[in-house]
């Protein structure tokens, strides 16, 4: 799996989110919510969407797949001067991340996902960071397609 480590500028995002965990899965709900509005957002960087999860601190600490969290859909902009109804705003702060490049269905991301914390991490010089993980879907992003592309970006830090 393609990765490289990079120094993220502050990104503002618009976009939904719901309170949900890995085993109430929540996303397909979502982004069905997002997608028919996306357009309403006015002030976009790109056609580029994000999906994103905000952890509580120390959530991979003692991992529990009935904990909670933020899931959001979201789109990059420029500012916050225009914010449709119903969306809201986040901020990713400016850091250090770990990205990856899944290639294939979206449905298996979960082996990309279970690399990258079971396997990468643990053999790498980093720990998680508690700032948002999100993935980068652009236009290589196919759904379901074999030929799929998405980045999925980790934030990272440097083991003491």
């Amino acid at each position: 799996m393609d990765t490289r480590i990079e120094i993220l500028a502050e990104k503002k995002l618009i976009g939904k989110h719901i309170t949900m965990s890995f085993l109430d899965n929540k996303t397909y709900r979502l982004w069905s919510s997002f997608m028919p509005e996306r357009k309403e957002i006015q002030n976009s960087i790109d056609s580029n969407l994000y999906s994103l999860e905000v952890f509580s601190i120390g959530y991979f600490n003692d991992f529990d797949a009935k904990k909670t969290f933020e899931k959001w859909a979201a789109i990059e902009v420029s500012d916050f001067n225009e914010i449709p109804s119903g969306m809201e705003t986040l901020i990713i702060p400016d850091g250090l991340y770990a990205v990856f490049i899944h290639k294939g269905p979206a449905a298996e991301a979960e082996e990309s996902y279970r690399f990258i914390f079971t396997e990468w991490l643990p053999n790498s010089e980093y720990n998680v960071d508690d700032r948002p993980h999100f993935a980068v879907m652009t236009e290589n992003y196919k759904k379901e397609d074999p030929n799929s592309e998405e980045e999925i970006w980790i934030p990272v830090k440097n083991k003491i």
